[in-house]
């Protein structure tokens, strides 16, 4: 009898109290202003990191070519080969070298090699104070969609949503990169290719012109973000979403749980680039992928536009987070209304 009403008394402790390891997360406050980042010129050195996958010796090659081909230097990350399961190294070592190369004044510029999976369990340990004290471009895609956004949100920090550094530079990548990254890119105009992603059902589209702020990345790490104090700002934001190797109902998902806990009703407009090897198979009980995101985005109400140059294809063009830009929904076009370089 004593035994059963301790069990019972310890177990409605238990329910009471705070989850082991749990912490009551304060909301940040967000700056106001929007930190623009010094400008990358040929001969400045570039630091190549691994903030989330391990990186093949072949990637790691064709990342280093592709720095020098575009006329930096190189500076590799301490700890850029070391390897931890899927990770590229242990959460420490990988955030170790992101500091180390915020605060190198030797390198100008930071380029993640690879995404992969990693990235948002280093966002609780970034030293946000040290980051915003040494502005630097941070350039990457995929999982680095949660290091630009949380910076950004954090910092007020410009990140640049574009290729990593073993991606294939393409003409139509290089152009983008190089012009919003080394030159003024104030009123400069994005146009997009005829996107690889793959041709279903008529795509979700709703004409019109919407400015604000670009926001955004890959879906799977917006969705992560979603709820946490580094989710990005959606209200009157530009928000851009690109996937990549996910069905119809997870996409369903991933948006549904981005509508429910953020402001993204309150965007300004939505552009959405490739979401390649994301249709539903022939025997699937399923909306196309098109259906899908029509279901989720167009009853917003918000500018939408669908195939737009970025996401996990060659053609890429590149992004500054936290810049005011102009969607045109009919071309696809993305207007850059600020620079978020200074000389």
């Amino acid at each position: 009898m004593q035994r059963r009403t301790f069990n019972r008394n310890l177990l409605l402790a238990l329910l009471s109290a705070p989850l082991l390891g749990a912490t009551t997360r304060k909301s940040r406050s967000r700056p106001k202003k929007t930190l623009p980042v010094p400008r990358l010129k040929k001969g400045d050195t570039i630091g190549l990191i691994t903030p989330g996958s391990f990186i093949s010796d072949e990637g790691l090659e064709k990342a280093v070519k592709n720095v020098e081909e575009l006329g930096f230097k190189v500076k590799l990350g301490k700890n850029i080969r070391k390897k931890r399961g899927f990770n590229a190294g242990t959460d420490a070592e990988r955030l170790s070298d992101l500091h180390e190369m915020f605060g190198d004044p030797q390198v100008q510029g930071i380029w993640c090699a690879r995404g992969g999976y990693g990235t948002t369990r280093l966002l609780p340990a970034l030293d946000f104070k040290f980051i915003r004290k040494h502005p630097k471009a941070l350039i990457g895609y995929s999982d680095i969609t949660a290091l630009l956004n949380a910076i950004h949100t954090a910092t007020g920090m410009v990140g640049f949503h574009g290729p990593v550094a073993s991606s294939t530079m393409t003409d139509y990548t290089r152009e983008h990169f190089m012009r919003v990254l080394t030159a003024e890119h104030r009123g400069y105009v994005i146009r997009p290719l005829e996107t690889e992603g793959e041709k279903g059902s008529a795509p979700p589209h709703l004409p019109g012109r919407a400015t604000g702020k670009l926001t955004g990345g890959n879906l799977t790490l917006l969705a992560a973000l979603a709820g946490t104090p580094w989710q990005p700002e959606y209200r009157k934001a530009l928000v851009f979403i690109e996937e990549i190797g996910e069905k119809p109902y997870r996409i369903d998902r991933m948006l549904t749980q981005i509508r429910e806990a953020s402001h993204i009703a309150e965007a300004a407009g939505i552009a959405l680039g490739a979401f390649n090897d994301c249709q539903a198979d022939a025997d699937d009980l399923s909306l196309s992928l098109e259906e899908t995101l029509a279901d989720r985005l167009l009853p917003l109400g918000k500018p939408l536009a669908y195939g737009l140059s970025f996401g996990h294809i060659e053609n890429q063009c590149t992004l500054p987070i936290g810049v005011r830009a102009t969607l045109q929904a009919e071309e696809g076009a993305i207007t850059l209304d600020e620079n978020g370089t200074t000389k």
